[in-house]
């Protein structure tokens, strides 16, 4: 029988009805493992059950959900002392699970749950917008916002990732680009942006690769825009022919300041920030997770 450190696992409510999940936490308490269970009802209930979690003493706070989920944890977990910081394991639960498939999490339920509570703790980054809100995947702006925004919650159940692509489509009427300027270490870029992908991690919107080099333990932020040079010429180019493509504008930095004088919305791991003007950057090291052992996204 394995030795378990004690977890808390903070369960989003759409997922408490899962037979199999059920299965698989019974299935590790009948080996001996102390797993705690909270589910999310409205915002600000995780970071209450992480407070209540430290009380308990467990050793990982498990984000049971999506990316948003993972995002209110991690922000949370960041809130407090470095040294009361439970470690955050992963289990996959969401729609699209951009982060989770990017790092490598298993999809099998009982898997994931191992390794949330058993595996190696590493020290990963996360970004803070604006000295306040925060994502540990990614900052996305322009059109693709819009759609993952506003694609309705039962195409999204029934399709899962795929709904952001097909939701996408049907509003290409809406298509246009944002106008901005956008700076960071040794990168300066002002124009018309399709799309802005800033990543700690890799993907976003159901599987799209926006970030495709970035890391969660260097210390940078990976930045891709879509120009609107062209628009639909632009967009069939950079979709179907990336590296050829004249429309994908790259940086890599610790910060990046984004001007929008009209104002537009960046989706923070699923949470919309509206504004004209934005600093995001990076803490190194800010939070423990439990991760594959070949995890793609570490250095």
């Amino acid at each position: 029988m394995a030795t378990y450190p004690d977890s808390l696992l903070i369960l989003n409510g759409k997922s408490a009805g899962n037979d199999l999940l059920r299965q698989a936490i019974q299935g590790l308490r009948d080996d001996g493992a102390r797993i705690h269970v909270r589910v999310t009802w409205e915002k600000g209930d995780a970071a209450r059950y992480i407070e209540e979690g430290i009380t308990l003493g467990v050793e990982t706070i498990i984000s049971g959900g999506g990316d948003g989920t993972i995002n209110e944890i991690a922000s949370a977990l960041i809130d407090l002392p470095t040294a009361d910081r439970p470690v955050m394991g992963i289990l996959p639960l969401g729609t699209a699970n951009d982060f989770a498939t990017s790092a490598g999490i298993p999809e099998e339920l009982e898997k994931a749950l191992q390794l949330a509570i058993l595996g190696k703790a590493t020290a990963v980054d996360i970004a803070q917008v604006n000295d306040k809100t925060c994502f540990i995947n990614m900052a996305t702006g322009g059109f693709g916002t819009r759609i993952t925004s506003e694609t309705p919650e039962k195409l999204k159940a029934a399709l899962g990732g795929v709904s952001y692509l097909i939701h996408g489509l049907m509003r290409m009427d809406t298509l246009k680009p944002d106008r901005c300027e956008i700076r960071g270490e040794d990168f300066q870029w002002q124009g018309d942006a399709l799309v802005i992908g800033i990543g700690n991690g890799r993907q976003a919107g159901g599987g799209q690769q926006l970030c495709p080099e970035a890391l969660i333990n260097d210390g940078q932020l990976q930045l891709r825009i879509f120009t609107g040079d062209g628009l639909l010429p632009a967009l069939f180019t950079t979709l179907t022919q990336p590296e050829e493509s004249p429309n994908i504008i790259a940086g890599k930095s610790a910060w990046f300041e984004v001007n929008a004088p009209h104002g537009m919305t960046f989706n923070l791991d699923g949470e919309p920030l509206s504004g004209t003007q934005f600093r995001i950057e990076v803490l190194p090291g800010a939070l423990q997770c439990r991760l594959p052992p070949d995890c793609m996204l570490l250095r």
